[in-house]
């Protein structure tokens, strides 16, 4: 079986398989995602070859040829220019080849659109941003799957800011708990802000579609409507909606220069940006739905006592929290990732603390003044400051910090 597996890995054998995806609540057949399927494997599906493929490292090649046999399928079955055609890819693969005349062909006959799985969202940051950015950048834009099944997705909503939000069927087809209740209302909040479209997977029964409907889905997946297989539908995409492509978001080395610009300056002594930081941190502890933290401590002996406990404590419920500064260790305490930094970095004279989740966004970012008085004592030491709880500040701030992690920084 592991030689078998160790081809599956490769890609050899992958078939597509096309699932409709319907405008509701009519059900109008608007596009296709494409799924890969190993007709010939005995028993083992596409998580058990993907996994495998992380651990024998083919996990590029494997997406690459799904991905190439997805956009072959689509041409030379029942498809119609302008449908909607979602490929799965996951998240920190190389980036799509064009190069491939049936991608190409693909992107430009469909609304093709890669949507991002679930599978290790925040185990390389870094190379999930480098993709996000190489897709948009083609002018292709981006679904993310199964929200609500992990954390992690909610926690990124602001950061990837897809175009699709693919409901989990297990939001669908059950009543919601407390967290499944927080769930749906962080979807329909994101919606709300940004008009990304709500699309509801697992819909069998006219129940799910009830549900789905209740969340605000626009587009289904699911048997009600038909079981994956060939291109057998024509879509109509009158139903579609419209979505336009969107450049990658900007970043630098100064989370200063980058998210302040239009906002009162004020400075502040470091007596009371502390308290002020204290003030940020602890939104993190009592959010409802989990955040990511990300600081800058300008060096790792400023990161002890109080303030490490703090941190401890936002880890233990925290998706992410990662720590920049000089000196700071990769790990500095369980669930802690760390960034060191020159003592030439910018982030070297910033004290930035950002906080951001489905229902918080929240940042205090500071910068040191040079120093004009060498024997201030420490507390005395002034800064440029700003608070800010615009949510597109402190996600470009959060999407800067994150693409400073090292790649593989896994936590």
């Amino acid at each position: 079986m592991t030689d078998i597996l160790d081809d599956a890995a490769l890609g050899t054998g992958v078939r597509p398989s096309f699932q409709q995806v319907v405008s509701l609540p009519g059900g109008t057949v608007v596009g296709y995602e494409a799924l890969a399927r190993w007709p010939h494997l005995d028993g083992a599906g596409p998580l058990e070859v993907f996994a495998h493929a992380a651990r024998t490292g083919t996990l590029d090649a494997l997406d690459s040829e799904c991905i190439r046999r997805a956009a072959h399928g689509a041409l030379e079955g029942s498809s119609t220019p302008g449908m909607l055609l979602l490929i799965n890819c996951e998240p920190t693969t190389a980036h799509p080849d064009l190069a491939d005349g049936a991608l190409a062909a693909a992107a430009d006959t469909f609304h093709l659109m890669f949507e991002l799985t679930e599978r290790g969202l925040l185990d390389n940051p870094r190379a999930l941003l480098r993709k996000v950015d190489a897709l948009r950048s083609r002018g292709f834009m981006i679904a993310l799957d199964d929200i609500g099944a992990e954390r992690d997705s909610l926690a990124l909503l602001d950061i990837i800011s897809p175009e699709i939000l693919k409901l989990d069927m297990g939001l669908v087809q059950n009543q919601p708990d407390d967290i499944q209740a927080r769930t749906v209302a962080a979807i329909i909040g994101h919606h709300e802000r940004t008009g990304a479209t709500i699309l509801a997977e697992g819909i069998e029964t006219d129940l799910h579609l009830e549900q789905a409907l209740a969340y605000g889905a626009t587009l289904g997946q699911g048997y009600l409507f038909g079981h994956p297989g060939a291109l057998s539908t024509v879509p109509d995409v009158r139903a579609l909606p419209s979505w336009a492509p969107r450049a990658p978001e900007p970043t630098g080395r100064s989370v200063f220069d980058l998210a302040t610009p239009g906002l009162a300056v004020r400075t502040v002594r470091k007596q009371t940006l502390h308290e002020l930081c204290r003030h940020i941190e602890r939104l993190a502890l009592t959010a409802d739905s989990t955040p990511i933290v990300l600081a800058t401590v300008q060096n790792d002996r400023y990161f002890d006592g109080a303030t490490l406990d703090m941190y401890t404590q936002i880890a233990q419920r925290s998706p992410l929290v990662v720590v920049f500064g000089e000196d700071v260790p990769a790990e500095p305490e369980p669930g802690i990732r760390g960034v060191s930094l020159s003592p030439s970095d910018p982030l070297s004279s910033e004290w930035t603390v950002l906080v951001l989740g489905p229902d918080t966004a929240a940042a205090l970012i500071a910068r040191e003044q040079p120093d004009g008085h060498p024997h201030l004592d420490d507390g005395d030491r002034r800064f440029e400051s700003v608070i800010t709880f615009d949510r597109d500040r402190v996600a470009a701030a959060a999407r800067s910090l994150l693409a400073r992690l090292p790649d593989g920084a896994a936590g």
